[in-house]
């Protein structure tokens, strides 16, 4: 049984490191089953922003010797939670909540994406210049 959960373990490490491989499973995967590119896709963003979250608070802590980096992310997006539900508020009188989370959600992997490809190439350039 520990083998399973360090086998386990060591897949999810592995699949945070690199974000993009859950992201084309999902992508092709999904897609082949359901047949629509756009189910596909937005099931494939849903799946692979816990990963690529994951992987950005991971470079915090490389780049800044911090672990505020999970922290931080979880504000920012509570705070842009707070904010999107206060303007759907003032404009319908009301909030939906699983339209707010979906859209902090899905706003949350462009983010994280960005941030993914900025910190690996700081680091690339961290690792390549402090070698040299």
């Amino acid at each position: 049984m520990n083998a399973i959960l360090d086998s386990l373990w060591k897949l999810s490490t592995a699949l945070a490191v690199f974000p993009i491989v859950p992201f084309a499973i999902v992508l092709f995967g999904y897609g082949a089953y359901v047949k629509d590119r756009k189910k596909a896709l937005r099931m494939a963003m849903d799946v692979s922003t816990i990963f690529f979250i994951l992987c950005v608070a991971g470079c915090f802590k490389l780049l800044f010797d911090s672990t505020f980096g999970f922290y931080g992310i979880l504000l920012v997006m509570l705070l842009a939670g707070g904010l999107l539900g206060n303007a759907q508020f003032r404009k319908r009188g009301n909030v939906d909540v699983k339209r707010t989370f979906r859209a902090i959600w899905r706003l949350s992997f462009f983010a994280m994406s960005f941030l993914y490809v900025i910190c690996m190439v700081v680091l690339l350039g961290k690792v390549v210049f402090s070698v040299a």
